[in-house]
């Protein structure tokens, strides 16, 4: 499900006034949960061209970007590079085929991933391995939509079910609210967006 041949070709056209102002928000919504976190590392995950990122990178000590869409990562790559980035570092990597022991963060955040990832347990679980000792996992993403029916992404979650899945898996003071409700923002329907934050 992860749809990387989708994001390899709308790599270069994907910064959108409408995308822009959602990774506002979401980075703002995010920032919320941050607690010293100025010498802290952190992975934007399936990060596609840095929008929520780039907003977050003075807020931590080093941030990693990852997805596994090159033309994404390149896109990353260029905007490190053109602004003289110091505390930034790219990788092309697919978490659903493999896991990744030698990686390690304090914060990870994934906005709007999980909707594309068919088995999310598995990704949960692999991004536990990752976090640090009460490390924080942050998801942002759609509550759960019955007007969406597609075989290329969830219509959303349920915030308690997300909730249950994590702390089956060991994700503890987990905590989560809706706080953007906006018109036609998923696959052209209305939708609201969630935070929910987690922690090793």
């Amino acid at each position: 499900m992860g749809n990387t041949d989708k994001f390899e070709m709308i790599a270069d056209i994907y910064d959108t006034s409408e995308r822009i102002q959602i990774a506002k928000l979401s980075s703002d919504a995010i920032r919320e949960y941050l607690a010293d976190a100025k010498d802290k590392s952190a992975i934007d995950f399936g990060c596609g061209t840095g929008l929520v990122g780039m907003n977050l990178l003075k807020d931590f000590k080093s941030m990693l970007f990852l997805d596994t869409s090159q033309n994404m990562v390149n896109q990353i790559k260029q905007k490190i590079s053109v602004s003289d980035i110091q505390n930034a570092s790219t990788l092309c990597f697919d978490l659903e085929k493999e896991s990744l022991s030698e990686l390690h963060a304090d914060y990870i955040f994934m906005v709007q991933v999980l909707l594309h990832i068919s088995e999310v347990d598995m990704i949960l679980s692999r991004l536990y391995e990752i976090l640090n000792e009460n490390g924080h996992l942050l998801i942002v993403d759609f509550d759960k939509n019955e007007k969406i029916v597609s075989d290329i992404v969830h219509n959303g979650f349920e915030q308690t079910e997300l909730a249950g899945i994590m702390s089956k898996i060991g994700y503890r003071n987990i905590q989560s609210k809706t706080f953007h409700t906006g018109s036609k923002i998923f696959m052209g329907q209305d939708a609201a967006m969630f935070i929910l934050d987690s922690q090793k």
